[in-house]
């Protein structure tokens, strides 16, 4: 968006000074995303916002190894999975809380992610991508036929008083609304972080051109696999919260490989490799689905995918960088308009 202030070039014709995105829009649309749940109330609503804010986090995630890494994982969904389920299991079988919880599920999927990370950074393209679905899916199988983990029944959690300690909410939506939108907050600022510090040049040095980057003395698994750790932390950490949140976790609703999709094709939708694109893909994205779900309800099965087929291809298309690239070029035309007419006056 542009500002609507419109002042009078040197030749009469209109310039128009460019929106300060991050100076003003960011701090805005932070206060209106603060106040959301106390202007629409449902809790359809809640929800909706809710599953945003969590698959953008994901996309974010994933972002900092595909994005910015440039090594395209399938198999995300193993870290959500491994987070949730260890979560889950040392709050059912040993009564530790959450919280505790929260922070052992993303330290076990980094644990995972290293184990997996090293023999599969030998690989390289398509046979990277192939060799995280395997793997995601060696996962899946494992706890699907594990009796300690509920196997393919899956796994209740105990009803315990709600309050912020044993994080669960009965009454309200809100607070969860909350700890995911922090918790979104501090992922982005974290791929803030990475992508203005020498790790985040190292990162892109290594998906523009590896070898280059080898010749330069950047150790590349290294790098890599600090990548992968970053994102299978978040990717654990939001495992905790979606198991907290439903308080029934299964392979099929934490270890799916369309799970794994859609955490990619979030950030590759709304733009790979950028600050912002993971959120503005889970902003369309999910809201598509979930109202196509809503309002279609049987007669609509599958037209979310449908549809995230065609905008994925409409992307390709007119602009494979993802929607971001049509919001910073358009901004981009706006501030040269602006500067020459500075230049003119």
């Amino acid at each position: 968006m542009a500002d609507t202030t419109l002042t009078e070039g040197a030749a009469g014709a209109p310039a128009r000074k460019p929106f300060p995105l991050a100076g003003v829009a960011v701090p805005l649309l932070a206060l209106a995303l603060l106040a959301y749940p106390f202007v629409f109330r449902l809790p359809f609503q809640h929800n909706l916002m809710i599953l945003v804010f969590l698959y953008a986090s994901l996309g974010q995630a994933w972002n900092i190894l595909g994005g910015y890494a440039g090594q395209s994982s399938l198999g995300h969904a193993a870290f959500f999975g491994v987070g949730a389920y260890a979560s889950s299991l040392l709050l059912v079988k040993f009564g530790i809380v959450p919280w505790v919880g929260m922070l052992a599920g993303g330290l076990v999927a980094v644990a995972l992610s290293l184990l997996i990370g090293y023999p599969s950074f030998r690989l390289k393209g398509h046979y990277f991508v192939i060799a995280t679905i395997v793997l995601a899916e060696i996962i899946y199988i494992l706890f699907t036929n594990w009796p300690f983990a509920g196997g393919a029944e899956g796994l209740f959690l105990p009803l315990l008083p709600e309050g912020v300690v044993n994080f669960e909410f009965h009454s309200s939506k809100i607070p969860y609304y909350y700890i995911i939108f922090a918790i979104l907050a501090v992922v982005t600022t974290v791929v803030f972080f990475v992508e203005r510090s020498k790790l985040g040049f190292y990162f892109r040095a290594i998906r523009e051109d590896p070898d280059a980057a080898r010749s330069l003395g950047i150790d590349i698994t290294r790098y890599k696999l600090i990548a992968m750790a970053l994102s299978a932390f978040f990717t654990g950490v939001c495992g905790t919260f979606y198991a907290q949140f439903v308080l029934f976790i299964e392979p099929n609703n934490s270890l799916n490989f369309m799970l794994s999709v859609l955490i990619m094709l979030i950030p590759v939708f709304g733009g790979s490799g950028t600050l912002w694109g993971p959120i503005l893909g889970a902003f369309i994205l999910i809201p598509l689905s979930e109202f196509t779900r809503v309002y279609l309800s049987g007669a609509g099965r599958a037209i979310d995918l449908t549809l995230y087929g065609l905008l994925i291809m409409l992307v390709a298309i007119f602009e494979p960088r993802g929607l971001w690239a049509v919001v910073t070029r358009f901004r981009s035309r706006e501030t040269l308009k602006w500067r020459f007419w500075k230049s003119q006056v």
